[in-house]
């Protein structure tokens, strides 16, 4: 999977908080996410965060043009 920092996940589950977006800080063996909603930041193993994905959202790079 093709997981860079900036990258924006979406999990399945919510965080205690009521967030289900985290932004990307590392990647690696571990991921170092933080929520989007409260700024909480975690590690998560590789495996266990590619498990629980949803969606990857990614920013608009500034050459992209969808029209």
């Amino acid at each position: 999977m093709d997981i860079m920092p900036g990258d924006v996940l979406e999990m399945k589950k919510e965080h205690p908080c009521g967030g289900r977006r985290w932004s990307v800080l590392r990647v690696g063996m571990d991921f170092r996410l933080r929520c989007e909603t409260c700024g909480r930041e975690v590690m998560l193993p590789r495996k266990k965060a590619e498990k629980s994905l949803k969606k990857i959202l990614r920013p608009a790079e500034p050459g992209d043009r969808s029209e």
